[in-house]
C-alpha cells in the first residue's frame, strides 16, 4: 500500500514523464554534473536557427547580441529580463557586414508553435555567486524559459516560490533567470502555483481550468494545461506585460476573459466583460488591446470612461505597460484624431463625445445622423465602468458619432435588472464574468467583513427648537412657514449633529488605537460623507485629534471666490457653501499648483500618493463620491460609510477595501453608519454579495430581444408623458382666455395682495405644483428618445414648448404667491438647532456579523440565544437556521483540524451523522437543536470526555488523541520536544530538524515523524 506523502523524487519522475511521454518535450536528462549550463543553450538554438534557413554569420551575430543583453551586469533582473523579452518577440537585428541590410533573426516561431524545440532538463546546476539547482527547466530553442521547483507534499508549496525567489537574487544565480518567462512551483497536495521574475510569494497564482476533472493529481493537470506547445507560447507572446516595473502573468480569468472577447471581435461583435472589482480589468483591457492592435492592421481602439481620474488611470497602465496612447484633451479634439490614421489607441472621457445644454442636443444629435464623422479604420470603443456611462443621450451621441463602431464594456459589478434593456441595447451579451465569489475563492481580492454601528439621535428639548421656530418665523405667511419646517425636517433625518459627528470621530480615532491593521500603520482608511458639507465638517473635527496632519479630504469641489459672492447673510453666521469655501482655503494654504494642475488637484494628487504609499502618515482620506471607483490603494483596510449608498455605488464603494496586501490584512472592513445593512441583504437573508454571484439569466435574450425590451421601456415612458401632459392640461383648462399672465394668476392666486384669496386657491396652486413635477419627471425619462417613442418631430417640439411654458408657469405662480423662500439666510440657525438641541448617543454595534461568532455564542449562552442573534430572514426559516449552524461547527472543524486531527475527525463524522438524521427527518427540530448544539460545544471546546488525568496540558491531550490513546507514548513525545525544541523553531528547518530527531528517536520511523510533527507544529503550548 502506498503511503502517504511520497518522496519528491517520485512526484518529480512523473513530471518528467509527463512532458516527455503526454507533451512531446525532449529529455535532455539529469544536468546537475554538466559544468556550463546556461540559460541560453548554443547548440540547441543553433540547431534551429539551421533548420530556418539562416546562416552560421547570421547565428554567430544573433547568439552574441542575445547573451550580452541576457548578461548586462549594468542593468537589474528586471530591465536585462524585459531586454531580452523584446528580442525573444521581436526578433533580434543582426548585420553581418557593413553596408548590407540589417537581418531580423527570429530565435522563436510565435505563429507556429510546432516549429519550436522543446526540451525539459532535471537537476540544472547553475555557478552564479552561489551554486544552485533547480529541479526542472523548460527550454524552446535551447533558450530557459521556465522553471519548476517541487516539494514533498508535507512540505508547503510556500517553500518551492521562495526558494525560486532566492534564486533569482544576485548573490545566487539571478542573471539565469534574465531569460525566464513563467516560475513555477508545485507539489502533490497544494498543486500548482505560477508566477513570473520577481513576482512575491503573495502573488503567485493558481490556474483554474475544467474543474470537474479530478483524475490525476492538480500539479499534473495544471502543468499539462498550461505547458502544453500551443498554450505555453500562447501565454508568453500575448499575454505577458512590463507594467511600470513589474512583470506580470494572466491569471486564469484574465485569459480566459481575453480569449472569449478575441472571439467576439472576430466576428465585429460587442459584448460585456464583467469581471467584478479588484481583479485586474484593466490588465484585460490592455492585453485585449495590444492583441486587436497587433492581429488587426486597420483597427483603431478608443478607450472611454466617465471620470477623468479614470482616464487617467487607463493612460497610465497602457503607457507603464509600454502601448502608446494618446489621452484627447477636448471633444473637437478627439474627433480630430478619430479621422486621420493615427493614433491608433486613444482615451477619452465620455462626455467629450456630447455637447453640454439640453436644449441644443436634439439638433445637435439631428446634425450628426445627417453629416456623420466617420472614423479612419474599424473603430472598438472599450467603455469602463460601462454601467455607469452609457445610457441616454450619451450613447445616443457615440452612436450618432461613430457608426459602425464595436462597443466592448468592461464593469466591476454586474449589470442590474434596471439596467438589463440598455446593456442589451448598447453591448449585446455577456462576453466573459469572473464573479466576487470566484475571486475570493482563488485568492484575488480579499473578503470582506461588516460590521453596522448605530449612533441613536433625541431631540432633547422640543420647547426650545417650538420657540426658536416662533421667533424666527414671524414675518413668514403659512406657505414659507411650511417650507422652512420642511427645511427642517429633512436637515434633522439626514444631515448628521455635530453631536453625532463627534461620537463617529472617537469611533474611528478609537479604531485606529485598538484594531491591529490600524495600530500598527500598516494600513488606513476611507470615511465616506454624505455631502461636501459634511466632509469639511468631519475634517475640521479631526483636526482636534491625534490624526490632525494625517487626514485629508477628496472631494469635486474646487474653491473659486463666486462660490460665496451671494452667501454673506449679515448675521455673523457661515452658510454651507462658506463653510466649505472657508475649509477648503485653510487645508490648501501653502499648497502651490503643479504644472497643469490646479491648487486642488495638486494637494489631491500628494495626499492620495501618500494614502497609497505611506499610510503611516496618511491615515484616512474623507471622500463623497470620489475615488469609490477606480482607486486601488492596498493599504486602505477600512470603510466608514456615513452615506446613504445602494446598488453599483455600495458594491463598487466596499469594494476599495478587498485589495490583496500585506500578510496582516486578511478582510476587508466595512463599517456602516448608515444602517446600510439591510440593503446589503436579500429576502433570503442572503448577503448583496451573493445576490450579485448569482446565475445571470441576461444571455438567454436573443439579439431581436432587444428591440422589444426598448419598445416596452419606451411605450411606458409615452404612456407617462401623455398623461402627465393631459393633466396638467386639464388643470389648466378653466384659465379665461386669453390665458395671459394675468388671467393665469388670477386662477391660481385671486388678488395676491388679499391673504384670504390666496388661502382659498391654496388647494390649485398645489395641484399645479405636483402636476408640473410629474411631467417634467416624465418628459425627463425619455426626452432623449422622442423619435423612438413614436412622436413624429413636430409633436416631439410641440411637447417640448408645452414642458417649458408650464416650468415658467409653476415660477411665475409661485412668485406672485409668494411661495418662494431663499432658505440661505436660515441655515446657519437650523444647523446650530440640530448641533445643539440633538444629542447623540455611543455607537453601538448592530450588525449579526459582530466579533461574537455564532459558536461562541452556542457555548456561552445556549442555542437559543445563538439562533435569536441570525438576521430576521435566517431566523425565520429552519431549514437555514440548521445549515448556517451546520456551516459554521463545519467551518469550525476544518479550521483546527490540524490542531487535532483524531480529534476533529470524530467531530466530522458526528456532524455528517447529526446532517443526515435532520435530512432523513429522523430528528424533531428540538432534538436536532439539542445535537447540534452539544456538537458545537464539543467542537469549540475540543476537549475528549476520557482523557487521563497525567496529561495536563492541551498540547499532551492532543498528542494522545493522535497516537492511539497510548498515554505512556503521548507523554515521551511530549518530552522529546520539550526537551529539544528552541525559541523560534516554526520556520527554522534547523530548529525543527532538532525537533524532528527527538521524535525520531522515540518512535524510530520518517514518515510518523513528520505526521507527529505536523501536530506539534500546532500546538500554542509548544
Amino acid at each position: 500500500m502506498d503511503k502517504i506523502g511520497k518522496p519528491e523524487r517520485a512526484t518529480q519522475n512523473r513530471v518528467v514523464r509527463l512532458f516527455r511521454e503526454q507533451l512531446g518535450y525532449t529529455y535532455l536528462g539529469h544536468l546537475a554534473d554538466k559544468p556550463d549550463n546556461s540559460n541560453i543553450e548554443a547548440p540547441q538554438l543553433t540547431r534551429y536557427l539551421l533548420a530556418q534557413g539562416y546562416d552560421y554569420d547570421q547565428i554567430s551575430k544573433a547568439l552574441d547580441k542575445l547573451q550580452t543583453t541576457a548578461n548586462n551586469h549594468g542593468q537589474d533582473l528586471y530591465h536585462n529580463n524585459k531586454a531580452v523579452y523584446q528580442l525573444l518577440r521581436y526578433g533580434v537585428q543582426t548585420k553581418t557586414e557593413a553596408g548590407l541590410p540589417t537581418d531580423t533573426v527570429h530565435v522563436l516561431d510565435w505563429r507556429h508553435p510546432e516549429n519550436n524545440d522543446f526540451y525539459i532538463a532535471e537537476e540544472v546546476t547553475v555557478f552564479g555567486e552561489k551554486e544552485k539547482r533547480p529541479d526542472i527547466v523548460l527550454y524552446v530553442n535551447g533558450i530557459a524559459i521556465g522553471v519548476l521547483e517541487l516539494k514533498n507534499s508535507r512540505v508547503s508549496i510556500g517553500e518551492g516560490i521562495r526558494q525560486s525567489l532566492v534564486n533569482q537574487q544576485p548573490a545566487f544565480i539571478g542573471a539565469f533567470f534574465s531569460t525566464l518567462q513563467i516560475i513555477f512551483a508545485g507539489n502533490d497536495a497544494e498543486g500548482l502555483r505560477y508566477g513570473t521574475i520577481g513576482t512575491p510569494e503573495k502573488f503567485f497564482l493558481k490556474w483554474k481550468e475544467d474543474e470537474a476533472d479530478d483524475s490525476g493529481y492538480q500539479l499534473e493537470k495544471y502543468l499539462a494545461r498550461m505547458c502544453n506547445k500551443q498554450r505555453l507560447i500562447e501565454l508568453m507572446y500575448d499575454f505577458v506585460l512590463f507594467d511600470g516595473g513589474i512583470k506580470k502573468l494572466p491569471r486564469a480569468h484574465q485569459y480566459f476573459g481575453v480569449k472569449a472577447a478575441q472571439a467576439h471581435v472576430r466576428r465585429k461583435e460587442g459584448g460585456i466583460i464583467w469581471h467584478t472589482q479588484g481583479s485586474g480589468k484593466s490588465i484585460v483591457m490592455v492585453l485585449l488591446a495590444k492583441w486587436l492592435l497587433e492581429n488587426n492592421p486597420h483597427a483603431r481602439i478608443a478607450i472611454v470612461t466617465d471620470r477623468d481620474e479614470l482616464d487617467k488611470q487607463i493612460e497610465r497602465v497602457f503607457r507603464d505597460a509600454g502601448e502608446a496612447i494618446y489621452r484627447t484633451h477636448s471633444g473637437r479634439d478627439l474627433m480630430a484624431q478619430l479621422g486621420q490614421t493615427k493614433p491608433r489607441l486613444l482615451c477619452s472621457l465620455v462626455h467629450k463625445f456630447g455637447r453640454r445644454g439640453v436644449d441644443d442636443f436634439d439638433a445637435f444629435i439631428e446634425q450628426l445622423q445627417s453629416q456623420p464623422c466617420y472614423a479612419v479604420g474599424e473603430l472598438f470603443i472599450f467603455v469602463d465602468e460601462c454601467h455607469r456611462t452609457q445610457g441616454g443621450k450619451l450613447h445616443k451621441t457615440m452612436k450618432a458619432l461613430l457608426p459602425g463602431a464595436v462597443f466592448i464594456g468592461f464593469t466591476g459589478t454586474p449589470l442590474l435588472k434596471k439596467d438589463k434593456a440598455t446593456s442589451l441595447e448598447v453591448f449585446g451579451k455577456y462576453i466573459h464574468t469572473y464573479k466576487f465569489n470566484e475571486a475570493v475563492e482563488d485568492g484575488v481580492v480579499l473578503d470582506l467583513v461588516y460590521e453596522a454601528r448605530d449612533i441613536d439621535q433625541r431631540l432633547n428639548s422640543q420647547q426650545k427648537v417650538d420657540e426658536w421656530f416662533a421667533a424666527k418665523t414671524k414675518g413668514l405667511n403659512d406657505f414659507q412657514k411650511a417650507e422652512l419646517k420642511k427645511k427642517w425636517g429633512t436637515m434633522q433625518n439626514v444631515l448628521s449633529s455635530k453631536s453625532r459627528m463627534d461620537k463617529v470621530v472617537t469611533d474611528i480615532v478609537g479604531d485606529f488605537s485598538v484594531k491591529p491593521r490600524l495600530s500598527s500603520e500598516m494600513g488606513n482608511a476611507i470615511l465616506v460623507a454624505s455631502s461636501i458639507f459634511e466632509a469639511c465638517r468631519y475634517y475640521e473635527l479631526f483636526q482636534a485629534t491625534e490624526l490632525k496632519g494625517k487626514c485629508a479630504v477628496v472631494t469635486s469641489y474646487n474653491p473659486h471666490s463666486r462660490d460665496i459672492t451671494t452667501e454673506e447673510t449679515g448675521a455673523n453666521t457661515e452658510t454651507d457653501k462658506q463653510v466649505i469655501y472657508n475649509t477648503y482655503e485653510t487645508l490648501l494654504k501653502g499648497v502651490k499648483a503643479e504644472p497643469g494642475k490646479t491648487r486642488t488637484e495638486s494637494y489631491e494628487d500628494r495626499v492620495k500618493k501618500l494614502f497609497v504609499d505611506e499610510p503611516a502618515n496618511m491615515k484616512l482620506l474623507i471622500v463623497v463620491d470620489k475615488l469609490l471607483t477606480g482607486f486601488d490603494a492596498p493599504s486602505c483596510t477600512y470603510l466608514y460609510i456615513d452615506k446613504s449608498m445602494q446598488d453599483h455605488g455600495l458594491f463598487q464603494a466596499i469594494c476599495r477595501v478587498n485589495r490583496l496586501d500585506s500578510d496582516d490584512k486578511k478582510f476587508g472592513f466595512i463599517v456602516d453608519y448608515k444602517d446600510l445593512f439591510k440593503k446589503l441583504v436579500n429576502e433570503k437573508g442572503t448577503g448583496a454579495i451573493q445576490v450579485y454571484t448569482e446565475a445571470l439569466d441576461y444571455d438567454q435574450f436573443e439579439a431581436k430581444d432587444c428591440d422589444i425590451l426598448l419598445q416596452d421601456r419606451l411605450t411606458k415612458g409615452r404612456e407617462w408623458l401623455d398623461h402627465a401632459l393631459e393633466e396638467v392640461e386639464l388643470l389648466c383648462e378653466q384659465v379665461e382666455p386669453p390665458k395671459g399672465d394675468l388671467e393665469y394668476m388670477r386662477y391660481f392666486c385671486g388678488n395676491p395682495e388679499l391673504p384670504e384669496d390666496l388661502k382659498v386657491r391654496e388647494v390649485q396652486r398645489t395641484a399645479l405644483y405636483k402636476a408640473t413635477a410629474n411631467l417634467l419627471r416624465a418628459y425627463a425619462n425619455i426626452g432623449d428618445d422622442m423619435e423612438a417613442a413614436g412622436y413624429s418631430q413636430s409633436a416631439s417640439e410641440h411637447i417640448k414648448n408645452r414642458v417649458n411654458h408650464y416650468l415658467d408657469l409653476r415660477n411665475y405662480i409661485k412668485n406672485a404667491a409668494n411661495e418662494k423662500i431663499d432658505l440661505k439666510a436660515y441655515e446657519a440657525d437650523m444647523r446650530y438647532l440640530i448641533d445643539r438641541y440633538i444629542q447623540a448617543e455611543e455607537s453601538v454595534v448592530i450588525s449579526p456579523f459582530a466579533d461574537m461568532p455564532i459558536l461562541d455564542i452556542i457555548e456561552k449562552s445556549g442555542i437559543a440565544e445563538a439562533i435569536s442573534s441570525l438576521p430576521d430572514g435566517i431566523r425565520a426559516n429552519r431549514e437555514a437556521v440548521a445549515e448556517t449552524i451546520e456551516n459554521n461547527v463545519r467551518s469550525h472543524i476544518i479550521k483546527n483540524h490540524l490542531l487535532d486531527p483524531a480529534y476533529f475527525e470524530k467531530m466530522s463524522k458526528l456532524l455528517d451523522e447529526i446532517i443526515k438524521q435532520r435530512k432523513q427527518n429522523a430528528l424533531n427540530y428540538q432534538e436536532y437543536l439539542q445535537k447540534i448544539a452539544d456538537l458545537a460545544r464539543k467542537a469549540t471546546a475540543a476537549q475528549p470526555d476520557d482523557m487521563p488525568t497525567s496529561l495536563n496540558t492541551k498540547a499532551k491531550r492532543v498528542l494522545y488523541g493522535n497516537l492511539g490513546k497510548n498515554e505512556a507514548l503521548a507523554l515521551q513525545i511530549n518530552d522529546a520536544v520539550m526537551d529539544s525544541k528552541q525559541d523560534g523553531f516554526r520556520g527554522n528547518q534547523a530548529k525543527e530538524n532538532a525537533i524532528k530527531y527527538a521524535i525520531y528517536k522515540v518512535v524510530n520511523d520518517v514518515e510518523e515523524v513528520e505526521r507527529i510533527f505536523a501536530i506539534v507544529k500546532q500546538q500554542s503550548d509548544y
